[in-house]
This record gives C-alpha cells, structure tokens and sequence, in this order.
C-alpha cells in the first residue's frame, strides 16, 4: 500500500523547496517553536456548543464522519448565515448538532434543499449543493460497510490506515497538481481521524503519523507571526479579498509551505505531534490579532 503521508510530506518539502510565491523564514523556526511550548496545551475533546458529544458510539461515529465530509467551504463563509458570534465552521457544526446525524439511507438520497434546512442555511446557495452531493457519496461508501463505527473499527487501530481509506471516497477527496508532481494534502480525511480520537469514538495509536491539516487558517496564522513570508502582490490580492484559485501554484504554496513549517517546528520540539500543534495554531487563529487581517479563500471542497 502507498505511504500517503510520506508522500504528502515529501511532496510539501519538495513545493517548499521551488515555492516562488510562499517562502519560510527558517531561521524563525527555534523561536516560534519555543514560543508555542510556553503556550498552555489546548483542550483535547471536543467543544460541547458546537458537537455532538453524548449518545452511542454510533451517533458519535456518524456525527463526526457527516460534519468532517462536509468540513469545507470556507471561500463561501463570508456569504452565509452565521449563527451570532460564531464562525462558519462552528455554524455548520452546531447546525449539525442540533439536527443530529443523518441516517445512512438519509444520506444517500440528501439534497441540498434537506441540508439548508438543518444548517439554517439558504437552500439556493451553491455551498449547499457541493454539500449534499458529499453527503451522497458518504451514504454509499459507509451503506457498503455497514454502519459508521465499522468504517472507524475497520481501520484497526491506525489513524494511517484510516486516512488511506478516506482518500478513495469522492467525499474526501483533496489533491493538488504542482510542477509535474502530485501533493495529496487530505486534509478532511486527516482531520476525520482526529476528531474520532479526540472525541473517543476511535483510539489511534500513530497520529504521529498525520500532518498539519492544510486550510487557509493556519497558513495565516504563520505567517502574521513571521514564520511565513508571501509575496507582496500576493499578500495585496488576499487584502482586497480576492479569491485564490484553488490549484493554482501560489495556492498549493500556501498549503505546502504551512505544512512544511509545521513539520519543522515538530522536528524541534521532540514529543510534539503535528496534528496537536495545527490544533494549537488553529485555536491561536481565533483571536483578534488574526481576524482583522483577510486570509486566503478559495472556493472548493477541500477546506
């Protein structure tokens, strides 16, 4: 079997390497490492406002792989209806639970008219549809398994080997063409994993092996606090809030490089896992300091 996240890690160092929009600032690295170990660990389960977090190991299982095959968007969060004092995400996810989880036979005839009214959302807005469509293809691939915790429990234990089952469903596809060469970031898949660990649905013994979940948040975050350097016109273009292609090469640099950081930060600071530290930088992304300053959006189904 392929080693995705080798892959992944070797291609992200490889678009680091020729990267000509996105540089990291190397020599920032040790500083900004043992800044974060000052930092308290953030919590590790999940935030009750916006998750499922009672009922069965089912209810729990399908919670999380139904918000994390739907966890994109976010080049449309702008334009919808958030709940007060919410983010986009956390007004997806609590529409969610509030909702509760689709049934598998649910999902696999969903559309987007069925997910606005659960999220709270416009049934003609386009996000709705990629939604839906996502959905579809969950239903089927969790129907051939049989319930959602054997897709979890069929894993055996590995957060890996989750990830490469993930990466063959449309619902969690997540992939980037750069210089000739493939980088199969897999995000959503990643973070599935983490969230079932975290949340207690699954007990992984190598998340050590994900990486960084590249989205458009933490990229930011490194690069507010100096470990990211982009291009001036480039930085110009996310200021005047102009969409970044998905796929393009600065947009795969985006990517590529904040995972590349992270995985140089992990070098240095032994015990640390890259997952743990995206969820330290995340969490760090929701103060002020970082959103009064636009990060990149591009419109696709990745993040």
């Amino acid at each position: 079997m392929t080693d995705l996240l080798s892959a992944l890690r070797d291609a992200c160092a490889q678009v680091a390497a020729r990267s000509r929009q996105v540089r990291i600032d190397e020599s920032a690295i040790p500083g900004y490492a043992e800044r974060l170990s000052s930092e308290p660990a953030p919590g590790g389960g999940p935030d009750p406002h916006s998750h499922l977090t009672e009922g069965s190991r089912e209810d729990r299982a399908a919670f999380w792989l139904t918000l994390d095959a739907i966890n994109f968007g976010s080049g449309w969060f702008p334009t919808l209806r958030k709940r007060a004092a919410r983010s986009g995400y956390h007004t997806i996810a609590s529409g969610l639970t509030d909702h509760g989880p689709w049934r598998i036979d649910e999902l696999r005839r969903i559309d987007a008219a069925a997910v606005a009214l659960a999220l709270g959302q416009d049934p003609e807005h386009e996000l709705m549809a990629l939604f839906a469509d996502s959905l579809r293809d969950l239903g089927r691939r969790v129907a051939e398994a049989g319930s959602f915790t054997a897709v979890v429990d069929e894993a055996g234990g590995s957060a890996a080997n989750l990830v490469e089952r993930l990466a063959g469903w449309r619902c969690f596809a997540d992939g980037s063409c750069y210089d000739g060469f493939r980088v199969p970031f897999l995000k959503r898949a990643q973070i599935t994993a983490a969230d079932l660990h975290r949340a207690g649905v699954a007990r992984f013994t190598d998340l050590g092996r994900l990486t960084m979940f590249a989205d458009n948040l933490v990229p930011h975050v490194l690069r507010l606090d100096g470990v990211l350097a982009y291009d001036p016109g480039l930085v110009a273009r996310i200021d005047r809030g102009e969409l970044i292609g998905h796929g393009s090469p600065e947009e795969v640099e985006i990517r590529a490089c904040a995972l590349q950081a992270v995985e140089l930060i992990v070098a240095g600071r032994p015990g640390t896992r890259a997952a743990d530290l995206d969820q330290q930088l995340w969490l760090r992304g929701q103060g002020e300091h970082y959103k009064a300053r636009p990060r990149h959006r591009a419109r696709c189904t990745a993040y």
